[in-house]
């Protein structure tokens, strides 16, 4: 069987075609020119542009600064009253010696006869609260001093639970349950188990 020129011809077009078709396949990808496009426009007004958006930026940098260091500021100085304590028990123990502080000054000195250690829970984002729970015996007058003088502490503390029963009539005295909670830094806040099983 003679081929004609005509199936010849059409035979190295299939040869050259598959050879061309395996290149483009088998081709590394990267080995490609890469097209590099040039920007749109004038690229000194471009530059000049970008240039003036920089400064604009730049310009503010000094008032932002500004206000970054008075809040700094603020917030240091709200903070000093922080309960600083390493520990949960030591942030409750330091509320225990700012109560008997207060209610020692009282004439004649107030007794604490029971104190309870509350726990320790988050207070918003950043800070935590500790509780202590006391309970005394005490004029009226005094409870009303000893009240005023915890809300004048430099700690963060203020009464967060306060339970009054007559105590002794003819003294005229009340047994008092007093509730005081500080602010601690969240560190001391107890974490939660995250799978919600019980944590050891």
């Amino acid at each position: 069987m003679t081929l004609q020129s005509r199936d010849r011809r059409a035979l190295a077009l299939l040869g050259v075609s598959a050879l061309l078709t395996l290149a483009y396949q088998y081709w590394p990808a990267g080995a490609g020119p890469v097209a590099i496009v040039a920007p749109a426009g004038d690229p000194v007004a471009l530059a000049e542009k970008r240039l003036a958006r920089l400064r604009e930026t730049a310009a503010t940098v000094p008032a932002k600064e500004d206000i970054f260091k008075k809040v700094s500021a603020d917030l240091a100085a709200r903070e000093k009253g922080l309960i600083a304590a390493g520990t949960a028990a030591q942030a409750q123990a330091q509320l225990i010696q700012i109560i008997r502080r207060v209610v020692s000054g009282e004439t004649p000195p107030v007794e604490i006869r029971a104190t309870e250690l509350g726990g320790v829970r988050a207070l918003g984002d950043a800070y935590g609260e500790a509780a202590v729970s006391v309970q005394i015996d005490c004029h009226s007058d005094q409870l009303v001093n000893i009240l005023a003088a915890l809300g004048s502490q430099p700690e963060l503390v203020s009464t967060s639970d306060l339970r009054v029963a007559s105590s002794n009539a003819k003294e005229k005295t009340v047994g008092v349950r007093l509730t005081v909670s500080g602010v601690v830094p969240r560190r001391l806040v107890p974490e939660k188990p995250k799978n919600g099983g019980v944590r050891f």
